[in-house]
């Protein structure tokens, strides 16, 4: 069980390639609601691609949308069973995906599936979440490259040797990026398993926090 001083270890570590343009269609849309704020702040330059593209107006896009909207437990179905999913990077949307000690966000333009996301038993959808399907083996890559960098922002936060310096930061963070609504539809426990404190601790700086 994680204690709520104690750092979770580093998840992944991989190689990856560059990659170009995606060319591929939507697959499909979780609705949930629209969220307004700036994007989160990253150090990783590839990252602030995407933070730049969501200021830009939705729908920029030329793909022809080819959508399905599917419940969150049909969507929870594709990822244990392999599915390898793009969040998409033209949104201010993402994914909170639950493991049995701990959670990531899977923000825009990081992979979502694949191998490393079966076993996973709970989601929670963020913003208007589209999650698209990778062309070509480098926008696989690229998006799992992507993800890696999302895992590193949040285990900058793990460093921090206060629970409640943790939990203060994941919260500010996602202030940046999802209006207050987004952001208190979010359980304790949802913000607590990916810095690895208590949800109590959580609570009591959002209470804080005034939210």
């Amino acid at each position: 069980m994680m204690d709520a001083q104690s750092n979770p270890p580093s998840l992944y570590s991989s190689s990856v390639k560059r990659f170009g343009r995606r060319k591929h269609p939507h697959i499909f849309n979780v609705q949930a609601k629209p969220s307004s704020g700036n994007a989160m702040h990253l150090e990783d330059s590839t990252v602030k691609w995407w933070a730049e593209r969501a200021k830009q107006p939705l729908g920029s896009s030329s793909n022809v949308p080819v959508n399905e909207t599917l419940a969150v437990d049909s969507l929870l179905k594709k990822i244990n069973r392999g599915d390898l999913l793009v969040v998409n990077s033209r949104r201010r949307n993402g994914l909170i995906i639950f493991r049995e000690f701990y959670a990531e966000f899977a923000g825009p333009g990081a992979a979502v599936g694949g191998d490393f996301d079966q076993g996973c038993h709970k989601i929670i959808p963020l913003g208007n979440l589209s999650l698209v399907e990778p062309d070509d083996h480098e926008e696989h890559q690229k998006a799992l490259k992507i993800r890696l960098q999302w895992i590193r922002l949040t285990q900058n936060f793990t460093d921090q040797p206060r629970s409640t310096d943790r939990a203060q930061m994941i919260l500010d963070q996602f202030k940046t990026y999802f209006d207050k609504s987004t952001i208190d539809n979010v359980p304790n426990e949802a913000f607590a398993l990916m810095v690895g404190v208590l949800p109590q601790t959580v609570r009591r700086v959002r209470l804080g926090m005034g939210g």
